[in-house]
């Protein structure tokens, strides 16, 4: 694959001393607007809508060593498609913290890896007793699009623009923090979501009417705090996933990680009907691994199939420490439970062979039976790099690759339907890909039914875009 032969500039070093702070994963200051992109290919007139990718972005960090990449403030960087042409834009996330850190021109909240250890300044008075960064994750529903931190309320964003609302708690009826992976039945038009706590209850969980309306919200009961960061929805069930990651306050308190990896602790899926309760939760214990993202689940009958990214262990990028010499252990792999409801009989297993994270799907078809899912592979060279994105196709077992080339890493890949499609797979794939080797930005579109054929269209973007966390399509 050909790239244009200028050499841009090399990344702004802000801070130094950090893996996540530096290179491609070092943070960018200036927000832009670009509509004169220059474009290898054709953008589909069928392409309508927005691409946007969220990551952590910090302004201001109080202790390089202890950063980690959780904790940076919200930044989006988004790509407008219409009329065949592209629109580029990076907004930060404007929340209650980054104003208050720019009023006092300094880092003011500890992160996750100084939680109780004084790894940053106390807030001043009237500050917020926590920091929610808006830097995680993004859903679409009843017409607003939301920016998520799971620890926190949701932040609305306005589009095309990307500016920053204002949080929401549902006119009061959030009690608990909002996961970064709610699920929207496009059939319904519900969004469940939940929150999880070091502290009882451990999980709360909520529905949201298609209205936008919070209808109905109740605890989930395990045995202690996990860091549940996802979970799963099929057309008449929400599903739990009560993991071996694992809260230890103690071990906070000593100023060591508030998470562990704790095999002992098993690995359950709870199953409850969307409206149910505590008391309807069914529990169904599997093979012990850990899940950061799942993909899909729906019914067959009795049987509930979940499928998800699914590793055997995991370090949360070196938030916990585990027991292992084998390195692909905190590496994902696309993983499938069929789970009998009646009589409880559970068949599981990975997919393929391949190590991937950031699973997802057409969600047109979310909580129904689907045929394809998307993921972005492990490059296992480095730390937390993807040097290709997956078709994995569940009735012939195939998996196709889209490469990008030597140097040239990609994130999350979303899938955009094309404009009046009616198949599965009649979309497009995009993501953000970075070019090491000219430190060149490009949001690429590929055609998912000719998916290992070249790009359809190479947009390239004329500011760097930093490595992230998860991608979103919101369709015109």
């Amino acid at each position: 694959m050909t790239t244009q032969q200028k050499m841009n500039p090399e990344p702004e070093v802000v801070f130094e001393g950090n893996y996540f702070l530096e290179g491609n994963y070092g943070p960018v200051q200036e927000e832009h607007v670009d509509t004169d992109l220059q474009v290898l290919g054709q953008i589909p007139a069928d392409l309508k809508g927005n691409y946007l990718r969220i990551g952590p972005n910090p302004v201001y960090v109080s202790n390089v060593e202890k950063y980690h990449w959780f904790d940076g403030d919200g930044m989006v960087h988004a790509v407008q498609f219409e009329d065949g042409k592209a629109t580029y834009r990076n907004r930060f996330v404007d929340t209650e913290g980054l104003k208050w850190e720019r009023k006092e021109d300094r880092w003011l909240w500890r992160g996750m890896n100084g939680m109780m250890d004084g790894g940053a300044a106390s807030p001043p008075e009237g500050a917020p007793a926590g920091k929610n960064p808006g830097n995680t994750a993004f859903v679409s529903h009843n017409g607003t699009l939301y920016a998520l931190h799971e620890g926190s309320d949701p932040h609305i964003l306005s589009l095309p623009d990307l500016g920053t609302v204002g949080t929401t708690n549902f006119d009061g009826k959030l009690t608990h923090a909002f996961t970064a992976h709610p699920k929207v039945d496009p059939s319904t038009g519900e969004m469940m979501t939940f929150g999880y706590s070091p502290f009882p209850p451990f999980v709360t969980y909520s529905v949201i009417n298609k209205e936008g309306a919070l209808v109905h919200s109740t605890p989930i009961t395990i045995p202690k705090g996990v860091m549940m960061h996802d979970f799963a929805c099929s057309r008449n069930y929400s599903i739990f996933l009560d993991f071996p990651l694992t809260f230890d306050i103690e071990a906070a308190m000593e100023g060591k990680s508030p998470l562990g990896f704790e095999p002992e602790h098993g690995s359950r899926i709870g199953i409850m009907p969307r409206h149910g309760s505590d008391e309807d939760v069914k529990w169904f214990t599997v093979d012990v691994g850990v899940v950061i993202h799942t993909a899909n689940a729906w019914e067959e009958g009795d049987i509930l199939v979940v499928q998800a990214c699914r590793s055997k262990a995991s370090d949360i990028i070196g938030a916990v420490e585990i027991d292992t010499d084998d390195p692909t252990d905190v590496l994902g792999q696309m993983y499938e439970w069929r789970i009998n409801v009646k009589t409880g009989e559970i068949t599981e297993g990975p997919l393929h062979e391949y190590y991937s994270d950031f699973s997802r799907i057409n969600e047109n078809y979310a909580g129904a039976k689907t045929r394809y899912t998307y993921s972005s592979e492990f490059d296992q060279t480095r730390a937390i790099t993807f040097k290709s994105v997956m078709k994995f196709d569940r009735e012939t077992g195939e998996t196709q690759h889209h490469n990008f080339g030597e140097g040239r890493y990609v994130g999350e890949a979303v899938f955009a339907p094309k404009v009046g499609s009616t198949d599965e797979d009649d979309g497009y794939v995009i993501c953000f890909i970075q070019d090491e080797n000219v430190n060149q930005s490009e949001c690429i579109i590929i055609d998912a039914k000719n998916f290992d054929g070249d790009p359809v269209a190479r947009v390239l973007i004329p500011h760097r875009v930093p490595y992230g966390f998860h991608s979103g399509w919101v369709g015109a």
